[in-house]
């Protein structure tokens, strides 16, 4: 592969990578190119910290996508919650609890999805 096509956002950063060209992704650039290879790994040069942050970030969203996909398949009748191992289940249910009382939270305190306050000015 020599060369692909790409699609860039307003400020030329690549955030599409394509083998043919498609509607918005005409430009070729060779497979090589610096922004290529940033765009394939993009921890390619960061530093280990940053790396780490990204990992951790990544874990957090990932538990959560594991969460609704185990309450998907339970609800669909794929899997019982009672055939989970029992740590799993104690997981599941302590999870459910604590966002339940997120929840409650939010709604006494008032609070928006950016942290705002609708009672305080």
């Amino acid at each position: 592969m020599d060369n692909v096509y790409v699609k860039r956002d307003p400020s030329g950063e690549i955030v599409a990578i394509g083998r043919e060209p498609e509607p918005g992704m005409a430009e070729e650039v060779a497979f090589g190119d610096p922004g290529v290879q940033r765009f394939l790994d993009p921890s390619r040069g960061a530093e280990p910290e940053a790396v780490a942050e990204a990992l951790q970030r990544s874990d957090a969203e990932l538990v959560r996508v594991v969460e609704d996909l185990a309450h998907l398949l339970i609800e669909k009748g794929v899997i019982k919650f009672t055939e989970l191992p029992t740590a799993a289940q104690r997981k599941l249910l302590d999870r459910r609890r604590l966002r339940r009382d997120r929840k409650a939270l939010d709604l006494i305190g008032g609070a928006d999805d950016n942290g705002g306050d609708h009672f305080m000015p």
